[in-house]
């Protein structure tokens, strides 16, 4: 991230979708700007940058499901006229990660960029003089601070030992890049604050959230959504009976809906954008997503999570001595949303956190997740291990496409188990921390 880019804090987008048919407009901002903001933040201003904040969470949020879901061999993203997505990210032949190209520099920039948002709606709320309730001020802090923690998670998600800068708020002395443990509990630190304002939030946001919040954009409600996330992160430190106390004050339901939760929200209205995971069926190497092969010959029989992949009507696709003949479909329209957490992730989290300690309880969420999938249930093993094999293969199934394979496999120990499709393929560990980056 240069310097500069926390200077000048541009939102892409000239409009955010917050209902179906309602487009409201935010302006760009600039540093003259951001300082009357961030000085004296009025109404107005509150509902521009927290609408720009929602828009702009979705900026490059293709590139980094690429990135995860071909290094954690979900699928090949064959582009014709951009090899990069099979040589370098799948380690083909002499091709490494590249500190200074779209797949590493664009989602670091774009969340840091988005995290400037959330940073000068915490400095305009606190310094206003509109008349904003102790309460409201407490939900907007609550806010900003999940926001920042979950942009600042899919960087760290990236970089992994690498590290990541957990504090950018000053461009002119940004803090230290801190390794995966201290971001981890950064990121958590932040969700626990955050918690602690909607706690005392009141009962409305003064500002609008997208659809995508719907059922989680109260302060109440959102309260839910940051303790699912800091469960993830908890789940990620290895800390789990932390994990069980976020997801009690989450919105965890064994018998709920499994589709549960927040996500991105796209549409074909004028000056938003659409879901960029989405190509429409049997489309070609100019652009199109391939189920790595193993995903559907690994399946057990019967399971409806093969809906997520399709036949291609015209056959297996071919790039770069790469084969499939399904293509990913988990969306089946470009204005589809995408989750960012849901309750069958929720599920699949508490079965990890009682694998070692309360097996019964495991195998019950298990179950709950492969009733789901019009599977029998589990009759396994119930060691630690054996429940872990089969909480990541339910992971992999239930949450294919949505950013986790990769993740899991690294977090316990099980790269090698990835498949790999050509002779001189790597798997790689994490990502460079980008060349512009002044460290």
């Amino acid at each position: 991230m240069k310097k500069n880019n926390l200077y000048i804090f541009l939102f892409a987008l000239g409009s955010l979708l917050l209902f179906s048919c309602e487009v409201e407009e935010f302006p760009n901002l600039n540093g003259a700007d951001v300082d009357t903001i961030a000085s004296n933040m009025s109404r107005g201003d509150l509902q521009d940058i927290a609408g720009g904040v929602q828009s702009s969470m979705r900026t490059r949020i293709g590139t980094y499901f690429d990135d995860v879901g071909v290094i954690g061999r979900e699928f090949y993203r064959f582009s014709s006229s951009d090899p990069r997505f099979t040589s370098d990210l799948l380690g083909g032949g002499s091709s490494t990660l590249d500190n200074n190209t779209f797949y590493t520099t664009g989602p670091w920039g774009a969340r840091y960029v988005n995290i400037k948002g959330t940073n000068i709606i915490l400095e305009g709320i606190v310094n206003s003089t509109a008349d904003f309730s102790t309460e409201e001020k407490n939900a907007t802090t609550g806010f900003a601070k999940t926001i920042q923690a979950y942009e600042l998670l899919l960087n760290l998600n990236l970089m992994y030992g690498n590290g990541i800068r957990l504090d950018v708020n000053d461009p002119d002395n940004l803090g230290p890049v801190v390794g995966k443990d201290a971001a981890l509990q950064g990121i958590r630190d932040l969700l626990v604050s955050g918690a602690s304002d909607l706690g005392n939030g009141g009962s409305d946001f003064p500002f609008s959230l997208t659809t995508g919040f719907a059922g989680f954009d109260t302060p109440s409600e959102f309260l839910k959504f940051n303790n699912a996330l800091a469960a993830r992160v908890a789940a990620y430190q290895e800390d789990y009976p932390a994990v069980l106390t976020f997801l009690n004050a989450s919105f965890y339901n064994i018998t709920g809906d499994l589709n549960t939760g927040v996500s991105y929200v796209f549409s074909t209205g004028a000056g938003d954008i659409t879901n960029p995971m989405f190509f429409p069926l049997d489309a070609s190497t100019a652009g199109v997503r391939i189920a790595q092969p193993s995903f559907v010959t690994d399946a057990e029989a019967g399971d409806t999570r093969l809906s997520k992949v399709a036949l291609r009507p015209s056959g297996a696709l071919t790039l770069d001595n790469l084969t499939g003949s399904y293509d990913v479909m988990v969306y089946t329209s470009n204005s589809d949303a995408i989750p960012i957490i849901r309750n069958e992730e929720l599920l699949l989290l508490y079965a990890e956190a009682n694998m070692n300690t309360a097996p019964v309880q495991a195998v019950l969420a298990i179950d709950a997740v492969r009733s789901g999938a019009s599977l029998v249930p589990y009759t396994g093993g119930t060691s630690p291990s054996q429940l872990l094999t089969e909480i990541l293969k339910q992971r992999r199934y239930s949450l294919f496409g949505e950013g986790h394979r990769w993740i899991d496999m690294r977090r316990f120990n099980k790269l090698a188990e990835l498949p790999i499709d050509r002779a001189e393929d790597d798997v790689w560990i994490e990502f460079p921390i980008p060349l512009n980056e002044n460290q």
